[in-house]
């Protein structure tokens, strides 16, 4: 049982995200997350080095990817993204989204060295 609290939650300057399972919560093998974008809000443009599902719950999400490829996900609607391929996602609404991936998942920023852990997911 995996219970929220104030230090699973990470704020950047495009969203807000609620860690729920990670091996740091008890999962062996899945990170899970719950993810909140206000209207306007736009992501770095990065990669990620596991696929990810997207479940829309609330709002709508514009992901550009796969060298422009723009998709419009709506609440209802599920985006599977490959593993490293650059994107940037956009809400042009209030959105939200729970998102799952393997738990060894690392960010990557075009034009950086290394790659980022990303906090909620651990």
């Amino acid at each position: 049982m995996i219970t929220t609290t104030p230090e699973h939650l990470t704020v950047s300057p495009a969203a807000t995200m609620t860690g729920l399972a990670a091996p740091s919560r008890g999962s062996a093998e899945l990170s899970t997350w719950h993810l909140s974008m206000a209207a306007g809000a736009t992501g770095p443009d990065h990669s990620i080095s596991r696929e990810q599902v997207w479940m829309l719950t609330a709002g709508s999400l514009e992901v550009t990817w796969d060298g422009g490829r723009t998709e419009k996900v709506t609440a209802g609607q599920t985006l599977v993204l490959p593993p490293d391929t650059v994107r940037r996602v956009h809400a042009p609404e209030d959105a939200e989204a729970y998102v799952a991936m393997r738990a060894d998942g690392v960010a990557s920023v075009p034009g950086t060295e290394g790659t980022r852990v990303l906090p909620w997911a651990q």
